[in-house]
């Protein structure tokens, strides 16, 4: 039998030809050989440029933050908005603001004489549009009962004079059609005393018909019959800057009479 020291591991031709030496499982090694390919930079050079880079861009940021605030202490907003036209909105747009989609109308005028049309923005503004119809109030109030009333107002391009055609309820005089049969000519007009002495004493109503009383109506036209109004909520729908129509709307969608107002610029 071979002596335990006289046993020896042969090596394989691939392990003979090797030049290194086998490592041992516990062999730690050296910190040089882990630090990667930087070239000739060192890694703590790396990180004091970084660090240095980082403290550069933090030191910027302060100043532009410090310089802020005192460009803040020394010009307060209060004193800076006021200057900016764009800024400041206007308390009104302007002196005659458009209308809405939506806009309060009014018809009254005595039970013998001529009815008259006004257009409220709201009810206690004044009238944007006053026509007086041709068509008596009896006869307009015989046309509601029958359910459906439609009224078309005609008028000229440039009757208001010029070549030019200004703003539709400009227009002076319009021909007026109900429910397809020419009554007349409607004529606009401004709101005198005692048409805004009829829409004051009815402005609390929003919608609704009657008659107002003699001692609230100061007129000389005793002889015409008792004073009668309706007023409603119509909707405004606008075709062009030739055409509009106001659509009267039934309160809760009940089964009332329907009036229907065109003003046509042709």
């Amino acid at each position: 039998m071979m002596k335990p020291e006289e046993i020896s591991l042969r090596r394989s031709s691939s392990s003979c030809r090797s030049t290194r030496r086998i490592l041992p499982s516990n062999y730690i090694r050296s910190t040089s050989s882990l630090l990667p390919d930087r070239g000739d930079v060192p890694e703590k050079h790396l990180l004091r440029n970084n660090s240095a880079f980082s403290l550069q861009r933090l030191n910027k940021a302060r100043n532009m933050v410090a310089i802020i605030r005192s460009l803040l202490g020394v010009i307060s907003l209060s004193t800076l908005i006021p200057t900016c036209r764009w800024l400041s909105l206007p308390s009104r747009l302007s002196s005659s603001p458009s209308l809405g989609r939506k806009v309060t109308g009014t018809l009254f005028g005595h039970k013998k004489g001529h009815v008259s049309f006004a257009v409220q923005e709201d009810p206690r503004s004044e009238p944007v549009l006053l026509l007086e119809l041709p068509t008596s109030t009896c006869s307009l109030v015989k046309e509601m009962s029958s359910g459906l009333v439609r009224i078309a107002l005609e008028c000229e391009k440039g009757s208001a004079g010029g070549g030019r055609s200004g703003k539709l309820f400009q227009e002076p005089v319009w021909a007026m059609y109900c429910n397809g049969r020419k009554c007349g000519y409607s004529v606009s007009r401004t709101c005198g005393d005692s048409d805004w002495q009829v829409l004051s004493t009815v402005q609390t109503v929003s919608v609704g018909a009657g008659v107002i009383p003699e001692e609230k109506c100061e007129s000389n036209n005793a002889a015409e019959g008792e004073l009668m109004y309706m007023r409603a909520r119509f909707e405004r729908v606008v075709g062009s800057r030739d055409s509009e129509a106001f659509y009267m709307m039934n309160p809760d969608g009940n089964g009332g009479p329907e009036l229907s107002i065109f003003l046509l610029r042709i």
